[in-house]
């Protein structure tokens, strides 16, 4: 079998449980539609797809198996071949495997990813392309198209131009460079030309015979403001404060101009300065301690700045701070599966962006700063963080403190699983005494503990780490994808 074949596997069984629902990456159909142009819609937004996508044929809407007949099966691989080869701008080939799921037989078709994007439809123009986007297949935007020419050229969004034909002095007035230098601990150059050829190595700008070009890279990480560039200016990260647990009341909201990098520590300050404390007493001393950990704050809002999806100009990076919850959003769908966050190198829209951010210490090393985040949260016992997935959006709720019986059935065992991916990365065990830490619980109190495992093997997210063992007492989990 080849990879491809088992990740369809993998794919279709996660689709179909707990619940039936199509994925961006995968779409179940009982037969073959006669819409020759729908399905060529469908073949456009797989091959628009990172790492394309699968059409699995014989899955019923109610997620149930629908054997197919050879005749069918010879059927919908000559009518796809034909449109994948007729129907579209570019003419594209895909490969297909005929398996058994659930004991009936099932035609898989793999539509790989196209490096030439963006693929659309023979009959239009560029922007008659289409992207897989909630499950579903919808027509992609005009700048989601310009993005796609881009990156297909290898014109990276980071190293197109915010602004051109800029005097020595005027990129000096725009670009906050002093704070560029004190990141990176390097010593400023003693001249302006210095200043400025430092600034073309790491491709913030690039000279055009006597001036220069600010590169978006530049401009989104060290503008002194955003304003002054037309197509970045939207991307100003806002932060609304509101009255209580809903949006009807704002009680202020401000929007930072200043570049990403350079204004980094003010804009956590001052999410910092908006949050409630809890007064603590060390040693007969009285402090006060924010309710969220600082360190989750700093990552989960570095992670919103680098994947978001930086081609939709209308749209930024938002904090909402609420009485009980911090929601997180920034534009554009997560490239992995929200659940698999902890323990999966996140892959970035915006390489070129975190690398530097990452050399400007301001996010963690790839794949580890989630990790320390979930860390931090445990330490302040609060509830799990709800990462989700939204049509155009990704979005990271915090949650205040919650006592544990006040907490949903769904709170106690996303904790228990992001408990189990955290330790399971650290190569530590849990057990029902993790279980018990993890949330407070007194040690007398085993089979609350017991309880919330139980639940969360029910919902799929853990399993025993030795299936075959009948003993309860030194039982182990481990997350359902290890």
């Amino acid at each position: 079998m080849n990879n491809w074949e088992e990740k369809a596997l993998q794919l279709l069984s996660k689709s179909l449980s707990p619940i039936p629902q199509e994925l961006n990456e995968l779409d179940w159909k009982s037969e073959l539609s006669d819409k020759s142009e729908r399905l060529a819609k469908h073949i456009s937004a797989f091959a628009n797809h990172r790492e394309g996508g699968f059409l699995v044929f014989g899955i019923n809407n109610d997620g149930t198996t629908n054997a197919l007949e050879k005749t069918q099966i010879d059927d919908i691989v000559q009518k796809l071949g034909n449109i994948a080869r007729n129907n579209l701008a570019q003419q594209l080939s895909v490969e297909h495997h005929v398996t058994t799921f659930k004991e009936k037989p099932v035609l898989i078709i793999h539509i790989p990813e196209y490096n030439n994007k963006p693929v659309y439809l023979r009959a239009g123009s560029v922007y008659d392309s289409y992207k897989r986007s909630a499950g579903q297949t919808v027509k992609v935007s005009q700048n989601e198209v310009k993005q796609m020419i881009a990156e297909s050229t290898g014109f990276e969004f980071e190293l197109q131009t915010a602004l051109s034909n800029t005097k020595d002095d005027e990129v000096l007035k725009l670009l906050d460079y002093d704070s560029y230098f004190s990141l990176q601990e390097k010593r400023l150059p003693d001249t302006k030309s210095g200043i400025l050829q430092m600034l073309v190595n790491e491709d913030l700008l690039k000279k055009s015979f006597d001036k220069y070009d600010i590169l978006n890279l530049g401009a989104i990480l060290f503008a002194k403001d955003l304003k002054y560039f037309k197509d970045l200016k939207r991307k100003a990260i806002r932060v609304i404060v509101y009255k209580d647990t809903s949006r009807i009341n704002a009680l202020k909201e401000q929007e930072g101009n200043r570049g990403y990098a350079s204004g980094f520590e003010g804009l956590v300050n001052y999410i910092l300065d908006q949050l409630p404390s809890n007064e603590i007493i060390e040693k007969a001393i009285r402090k006060k301690v924010k309710l969220y950990p600082e360190k989750a704050i700093r990552e989960f809002v570095a992670n919103a700045l680098i994947h978001q999806d930086l081609s939709e100009k209308g749209s930024g990076v938002m904090i909402e701070i609420f009485s009980d919850r911090i929601e997180i959003t920034n534009p554009g769908v997560p490239l992995v599966d929200v659940n698999r966050f902890l323990d999966t190198a996140p892959k970035s829209r915006n390489e070129t962006l975190a690398s530097l951010m990452r050399r400007l210490n301001i996010c963690e090393e790839r794949g580890s700063g989630i990790d320390r985040a979930i860390e931090s949260i445990e330490e302040f016992q609060l509830p799990a963080p709800k990462f989700i997935k939204g049509d155009s959006y990704t979005r990271i709720i915090m949650y205040a403190p919650t006592m544990l019986t006040r907490m949903s059935n769904e709170d106690r065992v996303r904790a228990c699983y992001q408990h189990t991916c955290l330790h399971y990365i650290n190569n530590q065990l849990v057990n029902n005494q993790s279980i018990r830490k993890r949330f407070n619980i007194d040690k007398n109190n085993v089979s609350f503990a017991s309880k919330i495992i139980s639940d969360t093997i029910d919902a799929g997210f853990v399993k025993a780490s030795d299936p075959g063992s009948s003993s309860k007492k030194f039982a182990s989990y481990i997350p359902f994808w290890a």
